[in-house]
Parts: structure tokens; C-alpha cells; sequence
């Protein structure tokens, strides 16, 4: 069977590194840092929000059974 032919490469010198890599390496790090902890605080307040309207929700359910059930014990006597 035939053997594929192995080329040997020369590894004279480093590539070109980019002087800015580091820079823009750093920035998007710490873009994604700051993204990540924007988002949990969105996330908590989210919570927040979604906890206090069902709470008023609740609160206005519980006002409209109260008017409810004093105007039906009013009509009816009870």
C-alpha cells in the first residue's frame, strides 16, 4: 500500500503575533463579565417585579371577593 508523502515543515520563526490581541482579549473578557452580572441583575429584578405583581394581583382578587361578598349578604340578607 502506498505511503502518503510527509512533508516536514520549517519552522523557521514565530508567526506574526497581533500587538493589539491582548488588548482587545482583555476588553472582551471583561465585556462578558460585565454582561453576565447585567444579566443576573436582570434576572433578580425580574423575580422582583414578577413576585410583586402577583402579589397586588392577589390583593385586588382578594378586595373584589370581599365587595362581593358583602353586596351578595346585603341582597340576600345573610
Amino acid at each position: 500500500m502506498a505511503q502518503p508523502v510527509q512533508s516536514q515543515r520549517e519552522r523557521a520563526e514565530a508567526p506574526p503575533l497581533d500587538p493589539h490581541a491582548v488588548h482587545r482579549a482583555y476588553h472582551m473578557y471583561r465585556a462578558k463579565r460585565h454582561a453576565r452580572t447585567e444579566h443576573r441583575r436582570a434576572t433578580r429584578y425580574a423575580h422582583l417585579r414578577f413576585w410583586a405583581f402577583l402579589g397586588l394581583l392577589l390583593l385586588a382578587v382578594l378586595v373584589v371577593a370581599v365587595t362581593v361578598w358583602s353586596e351578595v349578604a346585603k341582597l340576600f340578607g345573610i
